[in-house]
């Protein structure tokens, strides 16, 4: 029901859409915190989104694999400085293939997912994310989302429009969410960061990291 917040128990919200509370250790909580400062270094550098209208997001993003831009996948990133992304790792496709497991269940959706791009984004207290779909991707295969830092709002919504009916979601740190199948287009988005509710252990005493893994189908 809209507005309502999910309890800190696996939760089925829509159909194809999963939320695993606390998925991430403490330790694999740092050690992508510690990936995600190196990425944001460069090659391409954690940056605010320009949109088409000239206005930017609020959060910051930086890419992994492919870069993303409104509204298309490219190696480089022509929008910034003109230079190819990091590549993607190894370890992000196993533990990509981790989480949908956890989500999905052991079986060959799970053990073939290959993600080959990550999009990083770092809010602050004051940071949004609007309702939007994630449809840039020629994959139809599942989003994988895992949340580090302060806890947020997380509003999952239909595959018709931006408004109701949706689902208000509290993401924590750790938090693993998945959405795919008759959920892979639904509207989603953040609308609030509760700030002050950060993960020091994870090296991320304020802001929220969140980093979604896709497959892009792109050669």
């Amino acid at each position: 029901m809209s507005g309502t917040l999910f309890p800190r128990e696996r939760a089925v919200v829509a159909d194809g859409a999963v939320h695993v509370p606390d998925w991430l250790p403490p330790e694999r909580r740092r050690a992508l915190v510690d990936a995600c400062r190196a990425w944001a270094r460069g090659p391409v550098p954690l940056r605010h989104t320009v949109l088409p209208g000239g206005g930017a997001m609020s959060v910051r993003t930086v890419c992994v694999g492919w870069h993303w831009q409104p509204y298309r996948y490219s190696r480089t990133a022509d929008d910034v400085n003109g230079a190819r992304v990091a590549d993607f790792p190894g370890w992000l496709v196993g533990l990509g293939r981790e989480a949908l497991a956890a989500a999905y269940g052991d079986g060959p959706e799970s053990r073939g997912y290959t993600p080959d791009t990550a999009l990083v984004n770092f809010y602050d207290s004051a940071a949004r994310m609007g309702m939007h779909q994630d449809r840039q991707e020629r994959s139809p295969a599942p989003v994988v989302s895992l949340s580090i830092g302060d806890a947020c709002v997380f509003r999952f919504g239909n595959t018709a429009n931006r408004g109701r009916p949706y689902t208000d979601v509290e993401l924590r740190s750790g938090d693993l969410f998945v959405f795919g199948g008759p959920s892979r287009l639904a509207y989603h988005g953040v609308p609030k960061v509760l700030a002050e509710s950060g993960d020091p252990s994870a090296g991320l005493p304020r802001g929220r990291l969140n980093i979604t893994l896709r497959e892009t189908g792109l050669r």
